[in-house]
């Protein structure tokens, strides 16, 4: 498994990819990372039935070649969307820098003919509104990933802008089908989207991987659950989850659904549609 960028560890928990990005790592040595998946830990329950947990999505995942190590970009999307989708993972795209990105996760959906989620990056509106025209037939709800636009793999790259409610009531009422945003971490976020009432609303601090205040997502979950619910239709959680323990433990947070990265990606490199398989079970029967 030589030329990948993940290291294989025995417990994905941040600690052995530090600060690696591009790479599987985060910024500030990974702390947000480490975060994430050790809160968890202090809210996880044994009262949920396995036919109560909430449904598992694959996290938007982009950078085969920079962050993966694969050796082709649109060959990891199609690698990835097949072998979650037969494993059972409700799916979703990302959006990057080369435009092939979003579109390579597209033709993935496509061959496949699967829909999934698809979040798109803080571009201004009318690159946006291309987008959202470029996937809408693939798409069962359009997000905005508003936490990433000062994300450092695309910094100096392209033009990427902090998203006030104007604008994403723009794209909202454009998209005309159910509509996310992404990144929600801040107490200023909470404000966003009682403004907005998007359809979901989904807690992320990207990872890990991108600078923004210090902390985890199951916290953020616990603190501000309750009121995101009033003003979403729907509260999603992303970040560190690793066991079926800790998908119960956003549950009973109020989590409608949960999204995994970093597992799926090692779980591919590692065993192909079987290692993701056998993820998914491991997620949802322990």
């Amino acid at each position: 498994m030589s030329g990948y960028k993940c290291h294989f560890c025995a417990e994905c928990d941040g600690h052995g990819c530090l600060g690696e990005l591009p790479g599987m790592g985060g910024v500030f040595e990974s702390a947000n990372f480490i975060d994430n998946c050790a809160a968890w830990k202090k809210y996880r329950t044994d009262t949920i039935r396995d036919d109560e947990l909430p449904p598992i999505r694959l996290a938007p995942i982009t950078g085969g070649v920079e962050n993966v190590g694969y050796n082709d970009e649109a060959a990891f999307y199609f690698d990835l969307i097949e072998a979650c989708a037969e494993a059972g993972f409700l799916l979703s795209i990302g959006d990057g820098c080369p435009d092939a990105k979003i579109q390579g996760g597209l033709a993935a959906l496509q061959r496949y003919k699967k829909t999934g989620a698809v979040f798109i990056k803080p571009y201004p509106n009318a690159r946006i509104f291309e987008r959202i025209d470029w996937v809408r037939s693939s798409a069962d709800l359009i997000g905005i990933d508003i936490d990433s636009y000062n994300i450092v793999t695309m910094r100096n790259l392209v033009q990427l802008e902090q998203k006030d409610a104007r604008s994403l009531k723009e794209l909202q009422r454009y998209a005309k089908m159910p509509f996310a945003i992404k990144g929600i971490f801040l107490p200023e976020n909470v404000e966003l989207v009682k403004e907005l009432r998007p359809d979901v609303a989904v807690i992320s601090n990207h990872g890990g991987r991108i600078e923004t205040r210090r902390g985890s997502t199951a916290d953020f979950l616990a603190e501000y659950g309750d009121t995101l619910r009033k003003f979403a239709g729907e509260v999603w959680v992303d970040g560190g989850l690793r066991s079926r323990t800790d998908i119960a433990a956003a549950k009973q947070l109020g989590a409608a659904q949960v999204m995994i990265g970093r597992p799926c990606i090692t779980a591919l490199l590692s065993g192909g549609v079987t290692g993701v398989r056998k993820l998914y079970r491991r997620l949802t029967e322990d």
